[in-house]
């Protein structure tokens, strides 16, 4: 069964790793509560991922989105992110519509890869080299976290800005295995071009799900 199978394109059942609340960790929305959604199923084959479980959908369960709303229901989350494995492989307007609804913002982290379905009060775009970024997705994109593994990573960070809108949030992101490393370089190239600002995950240092 492959992850575009004919139950998923609805959008009102989806393959689910995990859903849970906690705080965001990361770029313009870091700090703030936010139920998070990690639809399973990728194909875009970061060497660096840190969440490669999620890559096979028929590794975890399917989940209506009904219940998925019931459960965020529980909780005083306001925003709800919608985050992979790569979630712009689904069918996703059911499930912004239904977040809606009930009142809360739909926020997507997406490498670009696919074309964008659903409604997005929030679209972060994290560009990765294994698979092009579509260009409709560009200009949609609110912010642009890019993560940064070498030094060559600045130039193409660049390269990446040249297409987002010119109100586009633009980050600089470490890879954690090579933070220590790499975070100086970041720190200088900042201080250099203060157009873009350092992302950390901070739910990492913080030991938060």
């Amino acid at each position: 069964m492959s992850i575009a199978a004919e139950k998923y394109k609805s959008g009102e059942v989806l393959p689910i790793m995990e859903h849970f609340y906690t705080i965001q960790g990361e770029g313009n929305f870091a700090g703030h509560p936010a139920y998070f959604i990690r639809l399973a199923g990728c194909d875009v084959g970061c060497v660096w991922c840190d969440v490669k479980e999620s890559w096979d959908a028929e590794a975890h369960p399917d989940l209506s989105v009904s219940d998925l709303i019931t459960q965020i229901k529980k909780t005083p989350a306001k925003i709800v992110v919608v985050t992979g494995g790569e979630p712009a492989i689904y069918q996703l307007q059911f499930l912004t519509d239904s977040i809606h609804q009930a009142g809360l913002k739909t926020h997507i982290e997406t490498s670009g890869a696919y074309s964008l379905t659903g409604s997005w009060d929030w679209v972060c775009l994290s560009p990765k080299k294994f698979k092009p970024t579509r260009l409709s997705v560009y200009k949609k994109a609110h912010e642009l976290k890019v993560v940064i593994y070498n030094k060559h990573d600045f130039l193409w960070a660049e390269k990446h800005l040249e297409l987002v809108a010119k109100n586009c949030m633009l980050y600089l992101q470490p890879e954690w295995g090579r933070k220590d490393k790499i975070m100086p370089g970041i720190v200088d190239y900042v201080k250099n071009n203060p157009k873009w600002l350092i992302s950390v995950q901070t739910h990492k240092y913080l030991n938060i799900p």
